[in-house]
């Protein structure tokens, strides 16, 4: 084997960017490079290519990793063994069991946990005792596996006080490392209320986190959690501003009972990451930016960003709930290579219910072989530099900071949210995504697209409803000796959850629901050749509806045939498949033939018109619209 190089490039002429550019407008037919940009939601313009005059990253403009400000990362050095802190949730409304499942996912590669917090014991567990905490928690050391909270309504205080209180049992209160994720903001734009009123609400977080801070040094107090705004539909930018507008409003809330300093300091900042990875790496990159911009604005020592990415639940699917998998896997990508501090990977399962030992398995294996196999977090900065990359979190930066500004003169964040102002502009990003995926330009792969009728279905773990519980003040009043009196409530509207999904996936659960399996008939016309593409678009097309397309055992050759199996069919709707030269001719002879048959209605996979064609279906048609139409049509009850 010869050791020279193979000089494979030599054999090419040189080409230069002008030559791209006009071979794009060869294949674009004239149109230019500028046709290929794609939008954000928030109007971010995504090029097709990218060059040095759009980031200069040969200078370096950010700085280096682990140097202030820290753009580029906390550090140069990544752990070896750890680059990242891998956590799973948890939230088996059992302790017992809740205990033995972090037990086996410690052993198995976890290396943080998160309770998700619930009285009720319908989304989360049961931890509303010292005692509670005390069985979910045997076991476990805190100095080497930390430990964190998502609490429910209300509870986010007296959850972290128990909290304090199982840490203060296990005698070793400076080495523990725990995550209180205390957030009144985020309470209020989750659940839309705070009992009590702002001012004692935060009374009583700043009176916890300071004597939580004296006793537990190496803890964090705080989580501005905006992946609430993510989940809810929002844009980047409004997730990112969301992100510093709950921030700079809790240290402003906060003033006189912690100092913004400590405050700062112990904050925890959570975002969520979708399949997107290019985006997600961006967004990580932008918030540390935006962060930065902050701290120095506040006269605050510049230290790193501490944030938690979470893979996105409203990117889950009930339908082909496998396909989760890559989705989960893309967002992971994006958290590992974009420097995020934690990260949390939900369960493939999580949108059919409580997720079971597959689901948890699934989704610490993806952190691991990301880690361990596919050596992710080997490089610090691994997107540093790159035009992409580096473009587009700037971008996303100044759109999330006019966001931020926003908000700000709204009042601040607590204002804007009681005001409605927030929510409104969430609101019509959602609305408008929501249509785009309805006629499918944004597609949704097992659900919109390519959706299997006959699929297999993933695992939930099987839980009895258990009685309500209330959470124990105890733990705060452990360490808050005079709680502060409360106020009137403060109402806001909160910033409910979505999954992309959901309007396809009522389809497919409307049609489940039917007597007998929804059916249309496909009406070839022609060759095989002919109509094969559209046939192929039609089956596609129902299938997102739950309904099956019957065709032709051999293609038909006259208008008597296509009628008579037709007929053989039992279907009530037909749908013509052919090439539009074909309608021209055929199209309405067909039409006819299958309406004398019995067809109630004959739909057509194209945009020809004309006689006896009662709809059509075609690229860019809104797809849940026309899919409703059509289960009405077949008798399917809504």
């Amino acid at each position: 084997m010869a050791d020279d190089i193979l000089p494979f490039s030599s054999a090419f002429p040189e080409a230069t960017e002008a030559d791209w550019l006009r071979e794009v407008e060869k294949a674009l037919k004239g149109k230019g490079a500028e046709t290929l940009t794609r939008k954000t939601a928030d109007g971010v313009g995504i090029k097709a290519l990218y060059r040095e005059s759009d980031f200069a990253g040969a200078s370096d403009p950010l700085g280096v990793p682990g140097a202030a400000p820290f753009l580029r990362g906390k550090t140069a050095a990544p752990d070896k063994w750890l680059p990242w802190d891998i956590r799973q949730s948890f939230a088996h409304p059992s302790p017992a069991q809740t205990n033995a499942e972090i037990l086996r996912d410690l052993e198995r590669g976890v290396s943080s946990i998160e309770l998700h917090i619930d009285g009720t014991g319908a989304n989360g567990v049961q931890l509303c005792s010292a005692d509670d905490f005390k069985t979910a928690l045997a076991g476990v050391d805190a100095a080497i596996a930390p430990v964190a909270l998502e609490s429910g309504r209300g509870m986010g205080a007296r959850t972290a006080g128990l909290l304090g209180q199982w840490a203060d049992g296990e005698g070793n209160a400076a080495q523990l490392k725990l995550d209180f994720n205390m957030n009144p903001l985020g309470a209020l734009a989750k659940t839309g209320r705070i009992e009590g009123g702002l001012d004692a609400a935060f009374a009583k977080t700043g009176a916890l986190a300071a004597a939580l801070t004296a006793r537990f040094p190496a803890a964090n107090l705080l989580r501005m959690d905006a992946t609430l705004v993510h989940e809810a539909g929002g844009s980047e930018a409004q997730e990112l501003g969301a992100l510093i507008a709950s921030a700079i409003d809790t240290l402003r809330r906060l003033d006189g009972a912690l100092d913004a300093k400590t405050a700062a300091g112990r904050m925890v900042f959570a975002v969520a990451l979708d399949a997107n990875y290019g985006v997600g790496i961006a967004k990580l990159r932008a918030a540390r930016r935006l962060w930065a911009r902050c701290l120095e604005a506040l006269g605050l020592e510049t230290a790193p960003m501490r944030l938690q990415a979470i893979t996105s639940a409203r990117m889950l699917t009930k339908y082909d709930p496998w396909t989760n998998m890559l989705r989960g896997t893309a967002a992971a990508f994006a958290g590992a290579v974009g420097g995020a501090d934690i990260l949390t990977v939900r369960a493939f399962n999580e949108a059919l219910g409580l997720p079971e030992e597959l689901g948890r398995r699934i989704a610490r294996n993806t952190q691991v072989i990301a880690m361990e196999e596919s050596q992710l977090g080997r490089v610090a900065d691994a997107t540093g530099g790159a035009w992409f990359t580096e473009t587009l979190a700037e971008d996303l930066a100044k759109a999330a900071w006019e966001e931020f500004q926003k908000i700000e003169s709204e009042g601040g964040y607590a204002a804007s949210l009681m005001a409605g102002a927030f929510q409104a502009r969430v609101a019509t990003v959602r609305e408008t995504r929501a249509k785009d995926i309805a006629r499918r330009k944004i597609p949704l792969t097992g659900i919109s697209e390519y959706p299997l009728l006959e699929e297999i279905g993933a695992p939930v773990a099987d839980v009895a409803a258990p009685r309500a519980k209330s959470v124990s003040d105890a733990g705060l009043k452990h360490f808050v000796k005079a709680l502060p009196a409360g106020g009137a409530d403060v109402v806001a509207a909160a910033l409910e959850p979505v999954r992309l999904a959901a309007p396809f996936e009522a389809l497919r659960d409307a049609a489940a629901r039917a007597t007998r399996p929804p059916a249309v008939f496909l009406a070839t016309l022609g060759s095989l050749a002919e109509f094969t593409a559209r046939a192929d678009f039609a089956r596609n097309f129902f299938a997102a509806g739950g309904i099956v397309s019957k065709e032709p055992p051999v293609p038909p050759k006259t208008a008597g045939e296509l009628a008579a199996a037709f007929k053989a069919s039992g279907c009530r709707i037909a749908v013509l498949c052919s090439t539009d030269k074909m309608y021209e001719t055929e199209a309405a002879g067909a039409a006819e033939a299958l309406k004398k048959a019995g067809a109630q209605r004959v739909w057509l996979a194209g945009k020809h018109e004309g006689a006896g064609i009662d709809a059509n279906i075609f690229a860019g048609a809104d797809v849940v619209h026309l899919l409703k139409l059509a289960q009405a049509e077949l008798g399917v009850a809504q």
